[in-house]
């Protein structure tokens, strides 16, 4: 088992990894909207946020060897499933080709009351 941490994503606000490395896979905590230069929630809604996320997810992968296009699961929590259109237009642009499986739930509360936190599982079998 590895731990992953990369500068170029937002550091963790708790007892948890950005990520975690165990043979071909790997596992990243759910990521939020931060910027990880300011440590301050991205302004916009949730194209913005979405994009912000994916960012994060993109760094956190390419500090542990892997790529978007190794992700195979994704976990999507939004905080009003009317945002699914714009956040699937943005979604859309990173996985072009075969995209991962994905669940999305709508949620009450995420950490910052922002409006996204993606979680994804990525490997390399």
């Amino acid at each position: 088992m590895e731990i992953v941490y990369t500068p170029n994503a937002p550091k963790p606000i708790g007892p948890y990894s950005q990520a975690v490395k165990v043979g071909n896979t790997v596992y990243v905590s759910g990521q939020i909207p931060i910027d990880p230069k300011t440590g301050e929630v991205v302004k916009g809604g949730i194209k913005e946020q979405t994009r912000r996320v994916l960012e994060n997810i993109k760094a956190i992968l390419e500090s542990a060897g892997f790529s978007l296009n190794d992700v195979v699961m994704s976990f999507v929590f939004l905080k009003d499933m009317n945002l699914f259109s714009d956040f699937n237009e943005v979604y859309a642009e990173y996985f072009k080709e075969r995209p991962p499986a994905r669940v999305t739930v709508e949620v009450s509360r995420l950490p910052k009351d922002v409006l996204i936190e993606i979680a994804v599982i990525g490997s390399k079998g």
